[in-house]
């Protein structure tokens, strides 16, 4: 896992993320210009204490409204190597927690790999 420096914020609007670059957590700001029109804050971790990296990404302004597919992956790839399988979990109903109606989450275990399914499941390359 990898944190975008350029993006960090260091004085978050929430005093509790406050942080310096290197610091392996952290809150981000994406632009609207860098993220196909809409403006994006994610919350980072590097999982060292859980086992498991984890980015919390919502917009900026719109609190109901959900990330894109497209702004997903732009954020897995500024956190993370284009090969790394990185996963969105969609838990039990008896598990499930929603503390913010428009955050997605990004996880990958940083001990064990995830299996996925052969792509051509999906379709041909």
């Amino acid at each position: 896992m990898t944190f975008p420096e350029n993006y960090r914020a260091e004085h978050a609007m929430f005093g509790h993320y406050n942080t310096k670059p290197g610091d392996p957590f952290g809150y981000f700001l994406v632009p609207a210009r860098d993220a196909h029109g809409r403006a994006l804050q994610i919350i980072a971790t590097d999982g060292q204490e859980t086992q498991w990296e984890h980015v919390s990404v919502s917009i900026v302004g719109q609190p109901s409204k959900c990330p894109s597919w497209p702004e997903m992956c732009l954020v897995k790839d500024l956190f993370w190597d284009p090969e790394a399988c990185v996963i969105q979990f969609h838990p039990p109903a008896s598990e499930y927690v929603n503390h913010h109606p428009g955050c997605l989450h990004l996880w990958r275990h940083t001990e064990h790999t995830f299996p996925t399914p052969p792509s051509n499941l999906v379709g041909p390359k």
